[in-house]
């Protein structure tokens, strides 16, 4: 698809703006933000391992002050091409970050320029070529607000990964020989891996499925939809969860050799210095390949005030959890005390932790084994999670002008994962026009959940398994096996938008489409 009139504007109007300035006033614009994707060496539990990362001016990652844009110089100092997506945020198409959708990838020494208004919140950035998002090539993008300033509050950004000592190739080779060790959540030995897997998300063989082309490949009108295909699909929705019941999902598909926080485990984790009695903001960012994780704040008292960057109704509780490619925004209230406070990423269907502890200056801190006592549930089979999450500022009311069925399938063996039962490169676009409201009903009918990713929109959550809801609004959507979730949104710059799946070895083979949305 070209690029069209809008697009082309959209990506030039800075530029050109600046362009069109005095000598005097470009010189009062401040110096681009310098971010470099290289390489870095961790301390995984006593061994060395060199991993990517996006090195920003002081540490991983960026943090922007309110009002403040996003001028980004971004290098590649990696010995490979490479290319970072901007998760969650709404840059013009040609700044998204999709190797080749439209601009290709930085070669090595290779520089390019970013420059569009951030929305406010917990975001982050990553690669887009899965291979290398497994090796860590991610950061966090933290946007503040103004409220955020004038907040009285420590902020605390707590970054999750998995990670293998083996290359991602080899991660890869295994998961897909069926000796990655972690189906059904249970523990296992990694075999020698076999060679093969490839970087790229080349188009994989398609599965055996049922013929899903009535219910996603076309372009269907809201009415007929909600009178037909999505009718049925709701009702359904209780025989399907009632038969999934003598089902047993597959929860992990690989075990990692160490789950991070802030780039360490429980044998050394990071002690973040709090005051007795203070309040922090806690930024939860699950960069997972693929482990979803439960937080648990033990004692201190929580409330989720945020879901992927956008407010919520705030909601009590000491344990939330969230798919790779989320985030949660949590409002701690520590004791008038002197204490430490633990704050655990468990792996769901696992025993297996990581995490940071809060601690006033003194206190005694205690090791925290790394492995808990008894497995920690799977995460929101029933999306009773999600069905209490509520939007503080939905999308505006208007009619549906367009509808899409999105059936999510796959099979471990082989090990393909699908979207409409197509993979990427043999895919057909889910369509709709600049403008329009629209909904996207993901029905899942695999055995695995899948954090389901779109690009360049934020959408909210309207229907969970047949119940209309208000709830958050989001970039990323957690979609358990046989359920469904429909979301809502308003079709933005004509472009090609990716829509996938953020579990890494999903995305590798095959499961991504696009929202094409033209002018």
């Amino acid at each position: 698809m070209t690029m069209t009139r809008r697009g082309f504007l959209a990506a030039g109007t800075a530029a050109l703006a600046t362009a069109k300035l005095p000598a005097f006033a470009q010189q009062q614009l401040p110096a681009p933000i310098r971010l470099a994707a290289t390489t870095r060496v961790l301390d995984v539990n006593g061994r060395a391992a060199t991993v990517f990362g996006l090195a920003g001016p002081t540490s991983q990652g960026l943090v922007l002050d309110p009002g403040q844009r996003f001028r980004v110089d971004l290098t590649n100092n990696l010995p490979e091409p490479t290319l970072v997506h901007w998760h969650g945020q709404i840059p013009p198409n040609i700044q998204d970050g999709v190797p080749d959708i439209p601009r290709p990838m930085l070669k090595p020494g290779e520089s390019r320029s970013y420059d569009f208004e951030p929305l406010a919140g917990t975001y982050w950035m990553h690669s887009h070529v899965p291979m290398q998002e497994i090796r860590l090539l991610a950061a966090p993008l933290i946007v503040r607000s103004a409220q955020d300033v004038a907040a009285d509050r420590q902020e605390v950004t707590l970054f999750l990964h998995d990670f293998a000592f083996k290359s991602p190739e080899e991660v890869m080779a295994e998961i897909k020989q069926g000796h990655g060790g972690g189906s059904h959540g249970s523990g296992g030995t990694h075999d020698e891996p076999a060679k093969g897997a490839g970087h790229s998300m080349a188009p994989a063989t398609e599965t055996k499925e049922m013929d899903h082309s009535a219910m996603g490949h076309g372009t269907m009108n809201h009415d007929a939809m909600g009178g037909g295909m999505q009718g049925m699909m709701r009702s359904m929705m209780p025989g399907m969860m009632g038969d999934m019941a003598g089902m047993e999902m597959d929860l992990n598909d690989y075990d990692w050799d160490a789950y991070l926080a802030n780039d360490r485990t429980l044998a050394d984790p990071e002690i973040v210095r709090v005051e007795r009695g203070g309040r922090v903001r806690l930024r939860v960012i699950n960069a997972a390949a693929a482990t979803v994780f439960w937080i648990d704040t033990g004692k201190a008292a929580a409330r989720l005030i945020a879901v992927d960057g956008h407010d919520i109704r705030p909601l009590d509780g000491n344990r939330f959890g969230l798919a790779m490619g989320q985030r949660l925004d949590l409002e701690l209230d520590l004791p008038d005390e002197a204490g430490s406070w633990p704050i655990l990423a468990l792996r769901e269907g696992a025993r297996e932790r990581t995490g940071i502890v809060l601690a006033t200056a003194g206190a005694q801190i205690t090791k925290i084994p790394e492995l808990a006592e008894q497995e920690a549930p799977a995460f929101d089979t029933d999306l009773s999670q999600e069905l209490l999450l509520e939007a503080l500022h939905g999308l505006p009311e208007r009619s549906v002008e367009r509808s899409h069925m999105v059936m999510l399938g796959g099979t471990m063996d082989p090990y393909v994962w699908t979207i409409n039962g197509a993979v990427w490169g043999q895919h057909r676009p889910v369509v709709a026009t600049t403008g329009e409201r629209v909904q996207l009903s993901f029905h899942n009918m695999s055995m695995m959940g899948h954090p389901m990713h779109l690009h360049g929109h934020v959408f909210q959550v309207v229907d969970i398994n047949g119940r209309k809801v208000d709830g958050a609004r989001r970039d990323t959507v957690y979609v358990p096996p046989m359920s469904m979730v429909t979301v809502s949104l308003d079709a933005g710059e004509a472009a090609r938008w990716m829509l996938h799946c953020h579990h890494m070895p999903h995305l590798e083979t095959g499961m991504m489409t696009e929202f094409q949305v033209t002018a």
